[in-house]
């Protein structure tokens, strides 16, 4: 009788997973992306819309909702990716990092929720001293969405880290791939049930989510459990040779401000269309219920295309296949901005923009992973934040100022993708010729300075 083969292990670090143990990793992995992704998709258009609803202008969305997440990042992103970097205890040096700001963050959540009720109680107890009922409701509004963006920076500047430590390198991709598939069908489930009716129940919307999340989220935490790792290198003396320290390892290396460049910029390529693209859809007669239908159709068209273009970047390397998506995008935002005139274009190039910006985001999933150095992943991805935060720090506010002078022609969101995807697939460029001459796909080491 023919023996059977051993079943196929797989390990990373001290972590060693058979197929069952795997399946058991990626499925809790997933449930906890799930409940991060339907929270990150729904909350910012449901967000705008009850800013909208409240008489703010394109500036101070541009502001709450694309650039102050940034700036908390650049802000809070260094300390904790280093200070989780270099902890070591019982629940490892990530899952502490994740679980202890989730509750509160479900709780600022509950608090946009409530900002229309609260801004009407603040509104009657100032009497003759308030600014004004809209005033009011968008001052609790930013109060809570301040902490909400703060503590959900710790969680997004760990989560990819624990990835890192648990999912083993050869099938990152594949992993990505379902990663994005698993967040695409929560857009699908908000957009399809839930967008239509983002006006008149922002606020029940708002306390599911801030539900899903915290139970979601906590529920990955108790079940992934991390490797042992060795001991970090002893701590700098003081604060500010520890700054000093950063800025050298992660600055010092012309190779990586080249790879922080290029993944800023093939970033901030997708941020137009999508920081306005519901107030243009708006603008040329699109229901919120048929712009929900919109995203729910690319959403599922790149749930096909995910565990593909997972295998892809396994195959041919991630930053191949961003170089070749980031430049199809490109041209087609550019050609979208020429010719959107009305509901029917919007859909053709909004759906355009959703399925190619997509195949972008899972070509990418990995790049990070693949280029960066293990040992100091959460380090290096905080640094590469940095300059991604100064980007959408300066790309939102400015777009939103420029849109409320234009008289809102929301079509140059389109055009400015376009513009900058050419930059972004000139700097990726550059990173491949680099990249090559550190061993390419196959010998690729990290440089460690």
């Amino acid at each position: 009788m023919k023996e059977k083969s051993p079943p196929q292990i797989w390990t990373v670090g001290t972590l060693t997973y058979t197929g069952a143990g795997l399946a058991a990793l990626f499925l809790w992995l997933l449930w906890g992306d799930f409940a991060w992704t339907i929270k990150q998709r729904a909350v910012d258009p449901v967000a705008q819309l009850l800013m909208k609803r409240h008489g703010s202008s394109d500036l101070l969305i541009g502001l709450l909702v694309g650039s102050l997440p940034n700036a908390l990042g650049m802000l809070l992103g260094p300390v904790i990716g280093v200070w989780s970097d270099r902890h070591r205890g019982r629940w490892g040096r990530r899952i502490p990092f994740l679980l202890v700001p989730t509750p509160f963050a479900a709780v600022a959540m509950a608090g946009v929720a409530f900002s229309p009720a609260m801004g009407r109680w603040l509104d009657g107890f100032l009497g003759s001293s308030s600014p004004g009922l809209n005033a009011c409701v968008l001052l609790v509004f930013a109060s809570s969405w301040l902490v909400f963006e703060a503590l959900t920076t710790v969680s997004n500047t760990v989560f990819g880290a624990l990835i890192n430590d648990v999912v083993p390198a050869e099938l990152l991709g594949r992993f990505f791939g379902m990663f994005r598939a698993v967040g695409l069908l929560a857009g699908i489930v908000f957009n399809v049930f839930l967008m239509g009716q983002a006006e008149t129940y922002a606020t029940a919307i708002f306390v599911g989510l801030a539900i899903v999340y915290a139970v979601g989220f906590s529920m990955m935490c108790w079940k992934v459990r991390e490797g042992s790792y060795p001991e970090p290198p002893p701590p700098p003396p003081h604060p500010w040779a520890g700054v000093a320290m950063y800025i050298r390892e992660c600055y010092g290396s012309p190779y990586y401000i080249r790879v922080f460049l290029a993944m800023a910029l093939a970033g901030l390529a997708l941020g137009p269309v999508n920081s306005f693209s519901v107030l243009y859809a708006k603008q040329l007669g699109v229901s919120m219920q048929t712009y929900g239908y919109y995203q729910a159709f690319f959403f599922s068209c790149s749930i096909v295309l995910a565990y593909g273009l997972g295998w892809l970047a396994d195959r041919f390397h991630p930053l191949r296949l961003s170089m070749v998506a980031i430049g199809v995008y490109g041209v087609a935002m550019v050609v979208g901005g020429f010719f959107i005139h009305d509901a029917r274009s919007f859909g053709v190039f909004f759906v355009l923009h959703g399925v190619l910006s997509g195949v972008y985001f899972t070509a990418a999933a990995s790049l990070g992973q693949r280029l960066f150095p293990k040992a100091r992943f959460a380090q290096f991805a905080s640094a590469a934040g940095i300059l991604n935060g100064v980007f959408f720090i300066i790309m939102p506010a400015t777009l939103g100022l420029f849109l409320d002078w234009s008289g809102h022609q929301y079509r140059y969101s389109f055009l400015l993708a376009g513009f900058i995807a050419a930059f972004a697939l000139a700097a990726l460029w550059n990173v491949h010729r680099h990249f090559l001459r550190l061993g390419g796909p196959q010998h690729y080491t990290a440089p460690e300075s």
